[in-house]
Order: C-alpha cells, then structure tokens, then sequence
C-alpha cells in the first residue's frame, strides 16, 4: 500500500509517495525550498508543489516542526512563522490540496514512529528517544514503543540558552563549528536528556545522521546506547505516511 508523506521542515518541504510494506520510499523524493516568512500560506502553497509534482490524488500525512494537537492544531511554531500558532493545519492543508484527506503530526514524532518499526528502533522495548538534527532539535519519546507525543526536548535550557540554538546542525553550520566541536555539545545535550529520562536508546536522526562517522565517536560519557536512524533524513515523510495509514 502506498500514501503520500511531506516533511515540513525549517529549510526544505519534501515529499513521496512512501511504500508501506517496506517503510521506504516509493519513488523518488521532491524537495522545495521552505518559503520565508514560513507563513500558513505560503507553507501550504509548498506542500502543494510537492503534491502536485508527482499528480498525488489519495491521503497525505504531513509533519510540522513544532507542538500538533488533536491531529490538527498547531500550537508552537519555532522555526516558522508565528502567526502558524492556533492554525488548523489539517483544514487549512486539506483546503489548499482540494480535499484531499490530510494527517498533520509532529516531524520528530513522525520520523520516530517510522523509525521504531522499520528502523534503528525496530524491536526494543524500555524508552527510546529520537532526536533529529536540523534547523532546530526534535524529539519522539517512546515508552515500551509507545509514542509520547510532542515532547519538544529540543527546547531545554542548555548552557543558558535553548539546547537546539547551541547543538542543531542549524547552529553548527552558524557558528562554523568543526565536528568535534559540535560534537562535545551535542554531548553535553545529551547528558541532560539522559539525567532527565535514562533512555535505553538514543537515536540521532536528521539530515546529519547520513554523516554519523564524523561526530559520533566524539561523544563520550553517555550511558544510552546512541545509534544513527537507518532511514536517515526519509523518517518524517515515512512516519507521515504511516501516520495518515492509521488515521484513515
């Protein structure tokens, strides 16, 4: 069975139909540029491109990088605009798609649950936590692989200052930090999330869990076992696909 999965992100909207039965891409990924000002509608207009582009007629799960409610209302929006905050995602999405059956979840939520039952989470049981790495931080808590929904660890205080303006790829490439650098506050995020949660599993997913071999043996000190996700910067438009599967 095949659905539609877009991932809205704080750079990129990107999108595919997503192979079910595999947890994998059906075809080819299309990717935009997020608009900005990140507005409602321009946002919308992108999804729409991606949609179209492949002539997309059934279902679509979409992410959305901040705090989704009852399925359909935003209530945080970090790395978009603010004026997204108390939208109805779902009426607004489906609308501009031409009533198209439409799921909104959030992106790390979505990229976790993809990544719990075709990926590096598959089979372990205890709690698990997914961070992705982007323009901000996400994170998908799961217990005994049970999701709680939107955690938004991404925004602990880390060193004074909200953890992901400190240890997101968005910041590393900011401040031109080398890998290992990055790396040691990607450490000392961690730490804290593990003080927090004593997770089993810490699973880095995002655009940089392609490049795991570069930083990753930099962390130190963290007693969770730390993997990259297997289905590296895919997850959200898969777990987006599972999503609208189990919705509709």
């Amino acid at each position: 069975m095949q659905i539609f999965g877009v991932d809205i992100g704080g750079s990129g909207i990107k999108g595919a139909p997503v192979d079910l039965d595999r947890g994998d891409l059906a075809q080819e990924r299309l990717k935009v540029l997020t608009p900005h000002p990140a507005t409602p509608d321009t946002v919308a207009d992108g999804v729409k491109e991606v949609i179209d582009h492949f002539g997309w007629t059934g279902p679509v799960g979409i992410t959305f990088p901040g705090v989704v409610t009852g399925g359909a209302t935003i209530r945080t929006a970090a790395n978009v605009d603010k004026s997204w905050i108390d939208t109805d995602a779902r009426a607004l999405l489906g609308e501009r798609l031409g009533g198209l059956p439409v799921t909104v979840i959030n992106d790390a939520d979505a990229a976790g649950v993809a990544e719990m039952q075709f990926g590096a989470g598959r089979d372990r049981r205890g709690t698990v936590i997914m961070l992705t790495f982007g323009t901000g931080i996400g994170s998908a808590l799961f217990i005994d692989g049970v999701l709680v929904p939107n955690t938004e660890l991404g925004h602990l205080e880390l060193d004074g200052h909200d953890a992901e303006k400190r240890a997101s790829s968005k910041a590393k490439e900011d401040h031109d930090l080398s890998w290992e650098h990055w790396a040691h506050r990607v450490q000392a995020y961690l730490a804290h999330v593990e003080m927090l949660f004593s997770p089993e599993l810490f699973i880095i997913g995002g655009g940089v869990s392609r490049k795991s071999g570069k930083f990753l043996h930099f962390v130190e000190g963290i007693k969770a076992e730390i993997v990259p996700a297997q289905l590296q910067n895919n997850a959200g438009i898969v777990g987006a696909a599972m999503r609208a599967a189990k919705e509709g």
